[in-house]
């Protein structure tokens, strides 16, 4: 299972891993890794390694070979004798049995609970973590019967409910070994996660610790993972409301938390034109891409099954060619995304089935055309795009125009720790556990307690996020000022996309003074003035929204209603000062 790229593993065994995973084996064979030396010992108090071992790493990075590498030596160390790995769907267990046989480990991914032993033609079984919990007394008994290292991938998911965690901790109490796997930011929750170990940091909050971090930063400058340019679209939404009434918004400017809801649902509603506009936009995208990845192949993650079938249904009136669905509840689900990662098909639509784990490394173009917006769930989706597997590809994400995802995006390389407990505010109100409380982040339908026909929803290019920044203007669906953007290079360095992104909105923001002056002498550092006044006003509100609560669409909105002007797209160089003028006077009154 070699890297991608050995050349750029400057030290170790670069011939069969990253310098990363060498790094991380170093640290758990010879390192203390933040650990009492009692918590590092063996079960005998001899072996080397610590007991409980907490990998958090990005996805794409490669934690699956890191893991397999791991139990191969604990196996030659005669340190254990049997792997058990928790997964959290069907599909992944067999996807990692497939990857430890070609390491030689042999691993029973059809495992059940009624079995009994696990023959001795394999190492160890893989299982999911709902089957843990449906019978933890019996995964006692096998962890007991063996010396046993368990694998736990993407272990917050030990953490879905007191009675999975409950079960987990049951299960694996005895393991001589346990090793804890994680691509994404930590639980939203405070359900603390078993063998995970907790510090209290000077704010008095408890917050997960980590052995050992690999994060999209670090691994987008060592060339393992791709960069990533999201394309936001805005666009006006129209909806008739149960009561008759027709309410019009535009998704992209400041609305209130019901507004946001509804009109993202109605950009993502298959009637209306929004969803059209973008899935043909980035089919135009993969167009461009598949001139240097022959290969690259696209993703829509859909809500629900009716939408992802309306989806594919519009994908072949836009290629000519079908898309590959996969449903959750599809038995040949698995089979159909193995199938889809070795073909050169250019769709897939899915729901949920490949938000997590799922290794399909021609994925170069996504459509996050979900309601789902939780940290956690966006960090997974974006994951299935980022594994890189030659120098200068990129990777192309198309979403709606919403603060929380916005802000997602903009986070991307943010490490997150997982937070056991909160700060209880003097009144007794956590306005943070409220709104936590009141967003409905992993239902089916946001906005689905509001139910409404959508009457019309079009599409208009909003912007281009990556690495932080901010680039482009609106521009309609078709237009010339689009395809610049729609039009960058597959290969490219970061820096390079990072370059080109900023010279393509300066000639953007030159070209429409021009239309407005009639002026042919254009001065490309206003536009530059411009994307630096944007960036500080976004900065000061996201420290705003920290410290009060309140939603940033709210507090974009309380400016614009204290200063006047457009949203922020439209407004000039002088109305967003005004409002970095505003916002800072707030600041200098609260404190």
């Amino acid at each position: 299972m070699p890297p991608a790229f050995p050349e750029r593993a400057a030290w170790g065994t670069a011939q069969s891993l990253r310098a990363w995973q060498q790094q991380a084996l170093e640290l758990y064979f010879g390192g203390s890794g933040g650990r009492s030396p009692g918590e590092h010992s063996g079960t005998d108090g001899q072996q080397p390694g610590p007991r409980d071992f907490l990998t958090v790493a990005t996805p794409g990075a490669g934690k699956t070979t890191f893991a397999l590498r791991l139990a191969r030596e604990l196996l030659e160390r005669r340190i254990i004798a049997a792997i058990t790995i928790v997964c959290p769907t069907e599909h992944l267990k067999r996807q990692w049995a497939e990857s430890a046989a070609r390491v030689g480990i042999k691993i029973n991914p059809e495992y059940q609970n009624g079995d009994g032993p696990v023959g001795k033609d394999f190492h160890g079984v893989a299982v999911t973590y709902a089957t843990v919990a449906a019978r933890p007394a019996l995964h006692r008994n096998r962890t007991e019967s063996r010396k046993s290292l368990v694998i736990f991938d993407e272990v917050h998911h030990a953490g879905d409910g007191l009675s999975w965690g409950d079960a987990v901790r049951e299960a694996f109490e005895p393991a001589t070994r346990r090793l804890a796997l994680s691509g994404t930011p930590f639980r939203t929750d405070i359900n603390p996660i078993p063998f995970v170990r907790y510090e209290e940091g000077p704010d008095g909050i408890k917050r997960s610790q980590a052995d050992y971090t690999y994060g999209y930063g670090p691994a987008l400058a060592d060339g393992v993972v791709r960069p990533v340019i999201f394309l936001a679209y805005a666009g006006e939404m129209r909806w008739r409301t149960r009561a008759g009434d027709e309410i019009t918004a535009t998704l992209g400017e400041p609305l209130t938390q019901d507004q946001t809801a509804q009109a993202w649902r109605a950009a993502l509603d298959p009637k209306g034109d929004w969803i059209k506009q973008v899935i043909a936009a980035a089919d135009r995208r993969l167009t461009e891409l598949r001139r240097v990845i022959p290969d690259a192949g696209g993703l829509v993650i859909a809500t629900d099954h009716e939408t992802a079938r309306a989806y594919a249904k519009m994908l072949r009136a836009v290629t000519g060619q079908g898309a590959t669905i996969v449903l959750s509840d599809d038995p040949t689900a698995s089979k159909k995304i193995k199938a889809f990662s070795e073909t050169d098909d250019r769709w897939m639509v899915a729901v949920r089935m490949v938000s997590e784990g799922v290794d399909i490394p021609r994925l170069c173009v996504g459509v996050y055309a979900t309601s789902t917006s939780t940290p956690l769930f966006f960090a997974q989706a974006i994951g299935r795009f980022v594994r890189a597997r030659k120098r200068g590809e990129t990777a192309s994400v198309f979403l709606p125009s919403v603060p929380t995802l916005m802000g997602h995006a903009a986070e991307l390389e943010e490490e997150r720790d997982h937070v056991l407990d909160r700060p209880v505010r003097e009144d007794g109100l956590d306005d943070d556990l409220l709104a936590e409380a009141n967003r409905r982040q992993d239902t089916p339908d946001v906005g689905e307690e509001l139910p409404f026909e959508t009457v019309e929803a079009s599409a208009t290019f909003d912007r281009v996020l990556y690495d932080g920044g901010e680039f482009g203007m609106q521009a309609q669906p078709g237009s010339a000022e689009e395809e610049e953007f729609l039009g960058i290079p597959g290969l490219l360095e970061p820096e390079q996309v990072t370059q080109l992104l900023r010279k393509r909105q300066a000639d953007q923001i030159a070209s429409e003074r021009r239309r407005k002056t009639g002026d042919p002498r254009a001065d490309r550092t206003a536009a530059e003035d411009l994307h630096a006044l944007r960036k500080e006003l976004n900065g000061l509100v996201n420290a705003w929204n920290h410290r009060t609560g309140q939603p940033q669409g709210v507090i974009h909105s309380q400016l614009r209603t204290a200063c006047g002007g457009p949203p922020v797209p439209q407004a000039s160089a002088e109305e967003i000062r005004k409002r970095i003028g505003k916002i800072r006077e707030w600041a200098a009154k609260r404190a």
